[in-house]
């Protein structure tokens, strides 16, 4: 049977700490969330919510009977222990994929993997991940800054984006050009990944034909016109033929797999491939840098030809020069930036980053009074509001009902508690949970991602993200997470998680405003110390406490 989230003002845990983490972590292996559920694979190539099914079974069972004064700890999809804590403390505390730093290596993990002694999660084992909805807005904001910086525009109007992978969290790109009024054409592999991002309204048309795709584009492209399609296809090939009709898009990217050479699909008939990954993993392994080869040369060479170029923190770069391609400038930075670095720390500079609220009631109707209660309060915010007028009109609900924003320090403490009240005043049907994207400002290290070209040079400083879990841990979050590789494959990225229920309690209030505030706060003090001089004045104003 399909796994589904239990919805309802009903517990069936002893509390509603346990009882959100019950509802997440079955909601990330819904079928409408995740890529391949039968195999706990949720998004990312390979990226799971448990070890196996039986652990699954294990950590369901002990959800149930978790008392409030109880913390789950659970090591890389599995059980371990239940320690006598708190009320405060986390009611679950959760590590994934992490090695010690010698052993950090993919063939190492590999091997702990099919022994069964560990797993690879990204944000799928923290149990936080909502699908393709989770990641909209950050995609969203990536092209809206984008078209800021590069063509001083508000939007993509007119402009042609071309970008690959559709899955649970690349399959967010086609709605984030649109809503930002672009076109984009979307390569993927697998036929069935696009027809659902189809079906749910993530993109508008698929084609197996390159002809037919490039008319679509090209037509929307001078019409200014939105439009999505996905291409069967393989990136590959795909995009060195473009480059030999002489088609240079306006912005190229990509959000393939690469960061899981397993799970990246080479040149090739998709049976065949998946039977070789299974018979010889050292011939297929072959083949995928083969295919990295000529998709990251096809990238460079429309860089060349005048096209914007940059890296969606997949580690193809990496991959590709791995492979022998020179992927970097004398100066020993690549050819083409990482999309943090490019568009997106200004505003982790300016405080800002993802919040994420799951209505555990499974009421559509409870996110969208909480939509109607951010316009209210933060009409000043004329971004949040348009993001927030948008995605009601045009984004897609999948399993548990969501939204994403990206708020400011204060904002999203504000918002904490006005959700809060809401649940204690009965407006909503049940309490919400809180967290964030791995992707933030004080809570990863990650040198292909967030934290490329840090001014002071701290790229691979991981410090940062302990002390984020640690706090979150000790200030009263719901649970933490801790884990290694994600976006970016193993030994390349270290991540905290964290997630809050507004359950609607006076104590909840307390609790709220210091995950909250010392979460984000986290990111500001971040760039501050790596020299960032907005982030040292956003500090000031917003009365944050940096040492001097």
């Amino acid at each position: 049977m399909p796994v589904k989230a239990p919805r309802g003002a009903n517990l069936t845990c002893k509390n509603w700490d346990s009882e959100a983490a019950l509802r997440m972590f079955t909601n990330t292996l819904d079928p409408d969330v995740a890529t391949q559920p039968e195999e706990l694979i949720v998004y990312g190539g390979s990226g799971r919510a448990a070890r196996n099914w039986k652990e699954y079974q294990r950590i369901i069972s002990i959800l149930k009977t978790l008392k409030k004064n109880e913390t789950l700890c659970i090591q890389s999809g599995r059980p371990v222990y239940i320690a006598k804590t708190h009320d405060w403390s986390p009611r679950i505390i959760i590590a994934n994929s992490n090695l010690t730093p010698a052993w950090a290596k993919q063939e190492v993990f590999d091997t702990y993997d099919e022994q069964g002694l560990a797993m690879y999660s990204q944000m799928a084992g923290s149990w936080i991940y909502t699908g393709t909805q989770g990641s909209l807005q950050g995609t969203y904001e990536t092209f809206a800054a984008l078209a800021r910086k590069i063509f001083q525009a508000e939007t993509l109007k007119g402009k042609f984006v071309l970008t690959s992978g559709m899955g649970g969290m690349s399959g967010a790109q086609p709605l984030a050009v649109t809503m930002n009024e672009g076109v984009i054409l979307c390569v993927e592999m697998r036929r069935e990944r696009i027809e659902k991002k189809v079906r749910e309204g993530y993109c508008h048309k698929i084609t197996d034909n390159l002809d037919e795709s490039l008319g679509w584009v090209l037509d929307a492209k001078s019409r200014q016109h939105p439009l999505s399609v996905g291409l069967v296809g393989n990136a590959a090939v795909i995009y060195p033929e473009l480059i030999n009709r002489n088609i240079i898009p306006d912005v190229v990217t990509d959000q393939t797999p690469a960061h899981d050479l397993m799970s990246y699909l080479p040149i090739g008939d998709i049976k065949e491939l998946d039977k070789l990954r299974e018979k010889n993993k050292r011939v297929y392994k072959e083949k995928v840098l083969d295919a990295i080869i000529d998709h990251a040369k096809a990238i460079l060479a429309m860089q060349r030809n005048g096209a914007v170029c940059f890296d969606y923190g997949n580690n193809l770069r990496s991959q590709a020069e791995m492979a022998g391609v020179s992927m970097r400038d004398s100066e020993g930075r690549y050819w083409y930036p990482g999309f943090v670095s490019a568009f997106i720390r200004p505003l982790f500079c300016q405080g800002k980053g993802t919040l994420q609220w799951v209505a555990l009631s499974g009421d559509i109707a409870d996110i969208e009074k909480i939509d109607e209660a951010v316009i209210k309060n933060f009409p000043e915010d004329t971004s949040l509001v348009k993001w927030i007028t948008l995605a009601r009109e045009k984004a897609p609900q999948t399993g548990l009902p969501g939204r994403v924003c990206w708020l400011g320090y204060h904002e999203r403490v504000r918002l904490g508690l006005i959700i809060n009240d809401m649940v204690r005043k009965g407006i909503l049907k049940a309490p919400v949970v809180m967290s964030r994207d791995c992707f933030d400002g004080g809570s990863g290290a990650s040198p292909y991602q967030e934290t490329e070209n840090m001014k002071d040079g701290s790229d691979a400083i991981a410090d940062w993200p302990l002390i984020n879990f640690s706090l979150n841990s000790s200030n009263g979050a719901s649970w933490v997470s801790f884990h290694h590789g994600d976006n970016v494959g193993i030994g390349n990225s270290l991540h905290a998680g964290m997630a809050i229920v507004a359950d609607g309690t006076k104590e909840r209030d307390e609790r709220l405003e210091k995950v909250l505030a010392a979460d984000f706060g986290m990111g500001i003090a971040r760039y501050a110390d790596a020299g960032y001089e907005e982030a040292a004045e956003v500090a000031k104003k917003k009365g944050i406490t940096i040492p001097e």
